[in-house]
């Protein structure tokens, strides 16, 4: 069993620049520390009628307009994107309070991984409040459907558990599946340097929507008939399906506090996570939990 019972924070700002994906924009991210209990912001500045203006946008499933390619949170006319591989890593560190200042409409997407996004935190530093930190326990089975897609969350205790399939026609992706429990160790090495990832049938479609107008084979896996077009080739035989282990991290993030139970998907993406946090949270099929209360079963267990 995993998890981290105290609130934590970094211990320092830190702050890291690259280019929007899908924007294909410059864009500067910049990690504050926040106070216990304050959860994590996004600010961003905006140009309305009368000057520049700032608005705060929560870290919540509540805040997600838009599930296409990315996650991106609204607040007014105001918009982030791609926010689900820092959300991923955050949840992964057990980091419960941050303010993220960003100059664009878009966090910069670094290598296509978390990987930079690790390294970056651990430059920032870590540790613990005294705060308890509050969970919640799935007690139910809740799921979703889209055709043959699903995605479920069932009970499982001590922590987080992710069992993720995909299934592509292209053969150099083909069916991967791949089932782990969440502890910052094996983040960072089994499923932080996997790199979002494209068809090359795909891109120019995506191009002509105004999508992966960012996108390069510094960025981005790009997979053809004929294999994959970067040199360097895969990180990981499944590198694939561990990014989308990665997207769906970040997905259950937005939902406020740690989720303690089982995630399980097949064929899903951002649009059925989403909905499976918003169910989640509507029907009710979960309770509430203390650092405290886990700290007492795992004495319980220890005793036993």
């Amino acid at each position: 069993m995993y998890q981290n019972i105290y609130q934590r924070n970094i211990k320092r700002e830190v702050s890291t620049t690259g280019v929007g994906i899908h924007s294909g924009t410059p864009v500067t991210m910049r990690l504050q520390p926040a106070m216990p209990d304050d959860g994590i912001q996004f600010v961003l500045q905006y140009v309305n009628n009368t000057g520049t203006d700032t608005v705060k946008i929560p870290a919540h499933f509540s805040m997600v307009k838009s599930t296409t390619l990315a996650t991106t949170l609204t607040k007014g006319n105001v918009n982030i994107s791609t926010v689900e591989h820092l959300m991923a890593t955050l949840s992964a560190f057990g980091i419960d309070n941050l303010t993220i200042y960003v100059d664009g409409s878009e966090l910069p997407v670094l290598d296509g991984s978390a990987k930079g996004l690790v390294l970056l935190l651990n430059s920032a530093g870590i540790f613990e409040t005294t705060q308890k930190r509050k969970f919640a326990e799935v007690t139910e089975r809740v799921s979703v459907k889209s055709g043959d897609s699903w995605a479920e969350l069932t009970p499982k205790e001590g922590g987080l558990f992710i069992d993720y399939t995909i299934v592509y026609e292209n053969p150099h992706v083909g069916t991967q599946q791949f089932e782990f429990e969440l502890t910052p160790d094996f983040f960072e090495s089994e499923i932080a340097p996997a790199r979002t990832f494209g068809l090359l049938e795909d891109v120019q479609s995506m191009l002509d929507r105004g999508l992966a107008l960012g996108g390069t084979l510094d960025n981005a896996l790009i997979i053809g008939n004929d294999g994959v077009l970067n040199p360097d080739g895969f990180r990981f035989p499944d590198e694939c399906v561990r990014h989308k282990c990665l997207d769906a991290l970040g997905d259950l993030a937005l939902f406020g506090m740690p989720i303690i139970g089982k995630f399980t998907a097949y064929k899903s993406g951002h649009m059925l996570n989403h909905l499976l946090v918003k169910e989640l949270a509507e029907s009710g099929k979960y309770h509430i939990i203390e650092g405290n209360i886990i700290e007492e079963r795992s004495e319980e267990k220890v005793d036993s």
